[in-house]
């Protein structure tokens, strides 16, 4: 059964507390080489059948008005993966 995958960030300009956190925790605990984090969300959608570019425009649809708020997140990503 193919998934469709929706990767949502926060807008750059977004202050990001959660990427912060995370970004002052990896040193403590032996990660040095990273020197920031932005945390987003993911979303798998599952699709009984084929993926046709409607179902795929669908998707984008939803990820754009429900999936994302436009005024502080950016839909990234939205791609088909094989279960």
């Amino acid at each position: 059964m193919p998934r469709i995958v929706v990767e949502v960030m926060p807008k750059p300009e977004i202050l990001d507390p959660q990427g912060k956190a995370i970004a002052s925790a990896l040193p403590h605990l032996g990660f040095q080489d990273f020197s920031a984090v932005r945390q987003g969300k993911r979303f798998e959608l599952s699709v009984d059948g084929e993926v046709s570019d409607q179902t795929l425009a669908q998707a984008r649809k939803a990820a754009e008005e429900m999936l994302s708020n436009p005024v502080i997140e950016d839909v990234v990503d939205v791609r088909v993966e094989d279960a």
